[in-house]
């Protein structure tokens, strides 16, 4: 499967962005997603995860409450809704797969994941 996020831009702190990710190649529904963010100089960091059915989703711990994770398989789309945004959250952000079918203990761990998009950037200033 081949991934393509967007929807990353200059935003004040306070505001909303949606990311988009398109899937192509196969259908999305056959893969768990995430987003992850990295930002200058640190490590790439779990933002947010959901189920291949959509029920179920979770979120790193410096995002939750603000940001909200969802998809529409018959469109191989999923999404990263984030409001009240932080000049902290500035980073680029990355949609990715995994093979797995459900939740599992390492879903928040890059590595376990298959296939990724190439990033969007998002800049919120102060």
């Amino acid at each position: 499967v081949q991934l393509q996020a967007s929807g990353g831009g200059l935003v004040q702190a306070g505001g909303s962005l949606r990311l988009s990710c398109v899937a192509s190649g196969r259908t999305v529904s056959s893969y768990f997603m995430g987003w992850f963010r990295q930002a200058p100089g640190k490590e790439r960091e779990f933002v947010a995860a959901i189920s291949r059915s959509g029920v179920k989703s979770d979120y790193g711990d410096s995002v939750k409450g603000r940001y909200t994770i969802s998809r529409n398989n018959a469109k191989n789309m999923v999404y990263l809704q984030m409001n009240s945004l932080k000049p902290e959250d500035t980073a680029v952000y990355y949609c990715a797969a995994s093979a797995e079918s459900r939740f599992w203990s390492e879903y928040n761990v890059p590595e376990e994941y298959n296939y990724w998009g190439q990033g969007t950037l998002v800049t919120v200033s102060s």
